[in-house]
């Protein structure tokens, strides 16, 4: 059995972490952040910190693998070329590009409104958070497409 190379495996790295923030993402958008507003303002803060700190254990191992993954397998192709059949430098830096958008709106957006929102239900913080939000939801949507898209071709 040939192995495979380290292209492929970043690739498939940046599957196993994308695709599940994709879905997380949606489920933040479309589940967690509506019910922020019906929480009431006496339990919001408690229930707030908690959503905060759970979530995080889910999505900060998997954002630092994506990013990873990701610079990697770009500084591997833009040192060495790409690599036949895999990845061009092209989708490389598009994949990255959209990491690094998610990460950008995540650290200067949302972290902030986060912030006011921890000390208590903000309706104009709350608004931000949900219209920003729709950045990181279609990065890792697009990522998600563009990797699926590489590894169908792989097949």
């Amino acid at each position: 059995m040939v192995p495979p190379s380290s292209a492929r495996v970043l690739l498939w790295i940046q599957l196993a972490t994308t695709l599940p923030l994709a879905g997380l993402i949606a489920t933040i958008q479309w589940v967690h952040y509506p019910l922020f507003a019906a929480v009431g303002a006496e339990a919001f803060p408690a229930y707030h910190a908690a959503h905060s700190r759970l979530i995080t254990l889910l999505v900060a191992p998997l954002m630092m693998v994506e990013l990873a993954a990701a610079g990697l397998m770009w500084l591997q192709l833009v040192s060495r070329g790409a690599e036949p059949g895999v990845m061009s430098v092209g989708l490389a830096s598009l994949g990255l590009a959209l990491v690094l958008l998610a990460w950008g709106v995540t650290g200067l957006l949302s972290v902030p409104a986060h912030g006011v929102l921890a000390h208590g239900f903000d309706a104009a913080a709350h608004a931000r958070l949900v219209s920003t939000n729709y950045l990181r939801v279609l990065a890792w949507a697009g990522r998600s497409a563009l990797l699926l898209w590489v590894a169908w071709r792989l097949r």
